[in-house]
């Protein structure tokens, strides 16, 4: 696809392509309180993530790429702060380990950073599910490459945490992500996207 050569057709393509991305990612992060319960009780991410637990994940880009992962995280909480280790284990043999630093900030608020995450999030939840966006540089080391994460993490009647993610870049959808948190590896290899 081409963009037309005159400045004003060019720009009309710019704002419905932009309005179509926020659209999109509207539509992939539904809003209002009522949530599909399950029989799920509340979220509380220090409880949820005291301890060991387990997760298998799939990242999928807009261009075809995917990667398939497994995380074994470790929660230690003190006080109102969560500290979660995260020890990414990648399907072509890279590991990876990142650390979320979760502050409870009101009943159903956090604040959360993590080394790779631009400033600060915060996390708010509403009954089983908890929403957060935050930005993330992918190239560190080289030219910045900023992108915005949009995830929703969800508490399972059974007990596991689905988190769905959205990635975009200028406003404008680049990736998908899906995470399935278990209380073990068996329960975490069972749920796999």
């Amino acid at each position: 696809m081409t963009l037309s050569t005159t400045p004003h057709m060019s720009l009309v393509r710019i704002l419905t392509l932009s309005l179509l991305a926020l659209l999109l990612a509207a539509a992939a992060l539904p809003g209002g309180t009522a949530q599909a319960r399950d029989g799920a009780g509340d979220l509380a991410l220090e409880d949820f993530f005291r301890g060991k637990t387990y997760a298998y994940g799939r990242f999928g880009a807009i261009n075809g790429t995917t990667r398939e992962f497994r995380v074994d995280l470790t929660g230690t909480v003190r006080g109102k702060v969560l500290r979660l280790r995260e020890d990414f284990i990648y399907d072509d043999g890279e590991r990876d380990t990142k650390t979320w630093i979760f502050t409870r900030t009101g009943p159903n608020t956090y604040t959360g950073t993590r080394e790779d995450v631009i400033g600060e999030t915060t996390v708010r939840v509403s009954g089983n599910v908890a929403r957060f966006t935050y930005r993330v540089d992918l190239n560190p080391d080289g030219a910045p490459n900023i992108v915005r994460f949009h995830d929703k993490l969800a508490l399972q009647g059974d007990g596991t945490l689905r988190n769905t993610a959205l990635v975009t870049k200028f406003l404008l959808p680049v990736a998908r992500v899906k995470v399935n948190f278990a209380r073990s590896l068996k329960g975490a290899t069972a749920i796999r996207p």
